[in-house]
């Protein structure tokens, strides 16, 4: 959305449970993750957002949409911005060095970015983050257990992967909108595996590791669906991608 019809740019503790653990079908062994920073109101974002529901579909990826809240002000406020995943999107672009904060913008294993309607780009960006050291190469599993989620994170065998953060997403699968005002106004645009919020879980520093969620710490309305991930780094500096799960609630 550059001239609001291009791409969009902006500058600017845990308990034990006896009960025997359910597992749920999860995406093994992902060699990705993918981030869609979209937005309602961007007229270039509905061919990223079509692209991260066909990218949902493949088992060895995990693909997230992250909708950002700073083009609200465009005449409709998008229904599913959290002012998180703006600060994300941007702490990505500090570590980056540059003021490359648009929509709609992929970001792939917690380095590369490109526009997210590119899917050549994303599958190359997918091939060539796989190659650094570390990059999702730490087996993390989640288990369903009465009403909490168990997570586990392998010890890293790479030397540069030796610490990072560990958080859970709440995803929606699939929320369709109808979009009533701005550049969108008039479509009804699905997006998929949608944040609708974000925790975290404990810091890693290498080792194996066990956490416990309960389900009421990440459950809301049409969440039907957890990620749990391992990021080298922090919040405020994110890294690479060291390794991450996906599991279905229901």
């Amino acid at each position: 959305m550059m001239a609001y019809n291009c791409i969009s740019r902006w500058s600017g503790a845990l308990s034990v449970c006896a009960i025997i653990a359910i597992i749920r079908p999860a995406h093994a062994d992902p060699r990705a993750v993918v981030e869609l920073f979209t937005s309602q109101g961007c007229s270039s974002c509905p061919p990223a957002d079509k692209i991260i529901g066909e990218l949902a579909k493949d088992p060895n990826v995990i693909a997230l949409s992250m909708p950002i809240d700073y083009w609200d002000y465009l005449g409709w406020k998008d229904t599913l911005a959290d002012s998180r995943f703006s600060a994300r999107q941007k702490a990505y672009s500090h570590v980056r060095g540059d003021r490359d904060v648009y929509t709609p913008q992929v970001v792939v294993n917690g380095s590369a970015h490109l526009i997210g309607s590119d899917r050549a780009g994303i599958e190359g960006a997918i091939k060539d983050t796989s190659k650094a050291d570390g990059v999702m190469s730490v087996p993390v599993t989640m288990t369903l257990s009465g009403k909490q989620i168990n997570v586990s994170v392998a010890a890293s065998k790479a030397p540069n992967a030796a610490h990072g953060e560990v958080w859970i997403c709440s995803v929606s699968k699939a929320i369709p909108i109808a979009i009533g005002r701005g550049e969108n106004r008039g479509q009804e645009i699905t997006y998929h595996n949608v944040v609708r919020n974000l925790l975290k879980v404990g810091d890693w520093n290498g080792s194996s590791g066990n956490w416990t969620v309960p389900l009421e710490n990440i459950s809301r309305d049409g969440v039907d669906a957890a990620v749990v991930y391992v990021q080298d780094g922090n919040r405020d500096k994110p890294g690479p991608m060291l390794g991450a799960a996906f599991t279905s609630l229901h």
